[in-house]
């Protein structure tokens, strides 16, 4: 679990944890991107390594951001059925408590990781 005082982002990805999942990911990244099933891994990462722009907003970013794959997020949070939310997701957590900050279809529509830098940014701006 995550924090229970202060809040983070938590950012779910529409895949398992894993080197071989990774190196299946990477290879179907490249083979057929139009139909690999984790946008938010598209959008931040490329086929090996992390997009450089979304490295440096996440690093600077005022609030931590924490990384979950999805096998590792419904054992974490035993309490959510995976069948009751769509992947990938991005949650902004306070007091152990969701709250729903980008949804699947919205992550899908975005086109860059600059897109998804500005959404957040909108969303959760410095006070």
């Amino acid at each position: 679990m995550v924090s229970a005082h202060s809040s983070i982002l938590l950012f779910i990805y529409n895949a398992n944890s894993g080197l071989g999942n990774a190196l299946l990911d990477a290879a179907h990244k490249i083979v057929n991107p139009s139909t690999y099933s984790c946008s938010l891994c598209q959008l931040t990462f490329g086929t090996f390594s992390e997009k450089k722009k979304w490295k440096d907003f996440r690093e600077n970013f005022h609030l931590p951001m924490t990384f979950l794959h999805k096998d590792e997020f419904f054992e974490a949070y035993s309490n959510i059925a995976p069948e009751t939310i769509e992947l990938p997701i991005i949650y902004k957590v306070e007091n152990e408590k969701l709250e729903t900050m980008v949804e699947a279809s919205e992550l899908n529509r975005l086109e860059n990781e600059s897109d998804l830098i500005d959404m957040i940014k909108e969303r959760l701006p410095v006070n």
